[in-house]
């Protein structure tokens, strides 16, 4: 019994000794850390370079957080834990099975038309697994060819889009009826086989500069993939646990729409915790909704702080005072057959659909929620007053200015929410109003699910919202702008209704720290869900 045990490991040992020296006969295999690579210095621009996603980009040593992304997005809760309960299965599987079994979980009666997860939410967990000291390889390349255990619809758009790969090599999933069904097309040879076609094809184009393999040491497919570059860099799991994560700055192209509902990044131990939460998140969200519908603003923030939810409320407005006017506000007010409580208009960048209220709430009264596309749902159940726009400017002007004799009103000129450090363009229809504008700065911090969504039901986004264990909202109000007149500062319109849109925007950027944009409403939802991002009960009203 011993002795069949001790020939067993010997040929084990045999075969993995025979194939690294065959590896290392077909290639100049030069193992170095990969922080440098000092020694390719600049003679890199004429080589191609052929790397591995998992071993060789990547800081994580597991493709089980995307592939859970993929059960939780394009499936349901059911379907990921499925996934987290196969977990222990996969480990002890080898690399390529473990891949099958969780392509198979996640991906099986997922429809294809509707699959957008690889440009609308992968990118955004990828980014934030890319290695500094391996981009910086990529960096010196002009030719990148990446192949991937991963399937392709799940890696193609980041690597083409937001690092200018060239060549993506991945493996297929077979559809039937126009749903994926899980199965992955050919064995492991087969890929491995056309990513070694793809090497060869490459290393002919760039004659004798040859092409240089970048990877994992944990890569025993890689062996065969990198016999016909000319050298070979493999960086060990050790080097990249000291890698840095790659800064927003460097990013080649800039992160600024990203969908999905899921805010973490679904590792084993979060995708348990996520679990946990969730049976106690849907009767907690409930509650908080509850107190923030039914009673009055002095008694659901302390509640509601007491369920977990974080608001700071700042005040930047030399002018702003809670309970009284100065003379001159008064009397401009009166002019205007305003009073002190009536007529403001507050500007805001748009964080979720909560905005007004959590304004509101800073004010200590009751704001009218100027809308465009929000479910009826959210209508409905909204403790303050909304009033849905036409995107009719003369209508929307009317309607607004009808409002202003009523009481306050929030205006999102942006249009739609965005996620990341960025500004979209305002609209400057609340300009048109010539009115004393007060701009609000939002900032909302969440950490396991987003209360936005592009291509999902927008119903569900404040429930989402109120599940996160603690979400964090913080309201700045800022110095006044009358946009009839100028600012505080003294600044002067040359009776351009854009131009007070475009300083609103800018000093609301200033305030939060983030970069102002020209993009729009319609670029966002192009780009994520392929429309113009208009919920279907807005146009029969038009």
């Amino acid at each position: 019994m011993c002795s069949k045990a001790f020939y067993r490991s010997f040929l084990s040992f045999y075969r993995l000794l025979l194939r690294r020296l065959k590896f290392a006969h077909g290639t100049n295999l030069k193992l170095q850390k990969c922080p440098s690579l000092d020694s390719l210095g600049t003679s890199c621009t004429g080589h191609h370079l052929v790397f591995d996603l998992e071993g060789g980009l990547l800081r994580s040593n597991t493709s089980f957080p995307y592939f859970m992304l993929v059960a939780l997005e394009a499936g349901s809760f059911l379907r990921g834990l499925a996934l987290l309960l196969l977990y222990p299965l996969i480990c002890c599987l080898s690399h390529h099975m473990g891949i099958r079994v969780m392509t198979m979980v996640a991906f099986c009666g997922v429809r294809v038309k509707g699959f957008r997860l690889g440009r609308a939410v992968m990118p955004k967990h990828f980014l934030e697994d890319v290695g500094l000291e391996a981009f910086e390889v990529l960096g010196k390349f002009n030719t990148r060819i990446c192949f991937s255990g991963m399937p392709r619809v799940m890696v193609e758009e980041f690597l083409k889009e937001y690092l200018g790969v060239e060549v993506v090599v991945g493996r297929e999933i077979w559809e039937f009826g126009g749903y994926f069904t899980g199965l992955m097309e050919g064995q492991g040879k087969m890929a491995l086989s056309e990513v070694k076609r793809e090497v060869e094809l490459h290393a002919k184009q760039s004659g004798k500069n040859g092409v240089v393999g970048f990877g994992g040491l944990q890569a025993l497919s890689a062996c065969d993939i990198f016999s016909t570059c000319k050298e070979v860099y493999l960086v060990s799991e050790a080097d990249k646990r000291k890698w840095q994560p790659l800064l927003r700055s460097r990013y080649p192209k800039p992160l600024i729409f990203h969908d999905g509902r899921i805010a973490l990044r679904p590792t084993p131990l979060k995708s348990l915790f996520l679990f946990l939460w969730l049976p106690l998140s849907v009767p907690l969200a409930i509650t908080r909704a509850i107190a923030a519908i039914l009673l009055p603003h002095y008694l659901h923030i302390p509640i509601v702080a007491c369920l977990g939810m974080v608001s700071r409320k700042i005040i930047k407005n030399s002018q702003y005072n809670e309970q009284t006017c100065t003379e001159a506000e008064i009397t401009r007010q009166v002019a205007d057959n305003e009073n002190c409580f009536k007529g403001h208009v507050y500007v805001c960048n748009h964080c979720t659909l909560l905005d007004p209220l959590y304004i509101s709430g800073a004010l200590g009264r009751d704001v009218i929620a100027t809308t465009y596309s929000v479910s009826r749902v959210a209508e409905i159940l909204s403790p303050i007053k909304t009033i849905r726009l036409t995107r009719n400017k003369e209508v929307d002007r009317k309607k607004m200015e009808t409002l202003l004799s009523e009481g306050d009103i929030v205006v999102c000129p942006e249009g739609t929410t965005c996620r990341e450090p960025y500004l979209l363009r305002f609209s400057p229809l609340f300009a048109e109003l010539n009115r004393v504008i007060t701009p609000v700065a939002l900032t909302s911090h969440v950490g396991m699910f987003y209360g936005t969504t592009a291509s999902g039901k927008k119903c569900l986004d404040p429930l989402y919202f109120l599940m996160n264990p603690s979400p964090h909202y913080t309201v700045e109000i800022l110095d006044k702008v009358d946009a009839s007149n100028g600012d505080n500062l003294g600044k002067q319109w040359r009776n351009s209704y854009y131009e007070v849109a475009n300083y609103v925007q800018i000093k609301i950027g200033e305030a939060l720290g983030f970069e102002c944009t020209k993009l729009t409403r319609r670029d966002k939802y192009l780009m994520l869900a392929d429309n113009e991002g208009i919920v279907e009960a807005v146009s029969k009203e038009r």
